[in-house]
């Protein structure tokens, strides 16, 4: 008899340590991404961006969120910017819009978010037309990743053709000559104060500039 309770206790403590091992395992692939140079401490699940997810899930929302992020040591690994294709361009426009609705005299606002701009037309009773612009500009330049490009416009016909556009992608045909032609005309609308001494008032650098210029 206290062979038979001995051998229960060895097999319950071994129970208990490969338990042990299996959620320290789990939670390393938690906290370490796939391609081992990003420690994310948050619970990654996706419903915690979705605003129809449970209130219980909602409330994670109190939490700091941390993540760090480490550059690549191979020179030239351009690898490291994928992380970039995970942006939720939806969602970020729906935050640009709700944030915007909160900016004064701004009455209704619709965003396209691109690869590499966010595309703003409002609808605004504003008397100081350059200083509405310059909020709502600021308030897209806080919400997307630095390299991107921000116009508005305050012309509300181009509300229309800002959602007509949510209809392509990246890879749609003639895309990109669509949306440079609506940025062509929103900036005939006020685009706000320059950002800083070397970008203008859409975020563009001189070397953005350069880029855009064909080789001769």
């Amino acid at each position: 008899m206290f062979k038979l309770k001995k051998i229960v206790i060895i097999m319950g403590l071994c129970t208990m340590t490969a338990l042990t091992g299996c959620s320290k395992d789990m939670a390393n692939r938690d906290v370490y991404e796939e391609s081992g140079n990003t420690i994310n401490v948050n619970n990654k699940r996706h419903e915690l961006y979705n605003e129809g997810a449970s209130r219980g899930v909602r409330n994670v929302s109190n939490n700091y969120g941390f993540v760090r992020h480490q550059k690549s040591p191979l020179m030239n690994d351009n690898k490291t910017n994928n992380h970039y294709a995970a942006l939720d361009r939806e969602q970020v426009a729906n935050i640009i819009s709700k944030y915007s609705t909160n900016i004064p005299n701004v009455n209704d606002v619709a965003t396209l978010v691109t690869d590499q701009e966010v595309l703003i037309a409002y609808d605004t009773d504003s008397k100081d037309r350059n200083m509405t612009a310059d909020q709502v500009k600021k308030t897209a330049m806080s919400v997307v990743p630095r390299f991107y490009h921000v116009y508005v416009t305050d012309n509300k016909v181009l509300m229309r053709d800002v959602e007509n556009l949510a209809n392509l992608d990246s890879t749609s045909r003639n895309s990109r000559n669509l949306v440079t032609g609506l940025v062509a005309q929103m900036k005939k609308s006020p685009q706000g104060q320059r950002m800083n001494p070397s970008e203008d008032e859409n975020g563009l650098t001189q070397d953005d500039y350069n880029k855009s210029r064909p080789n001769r």
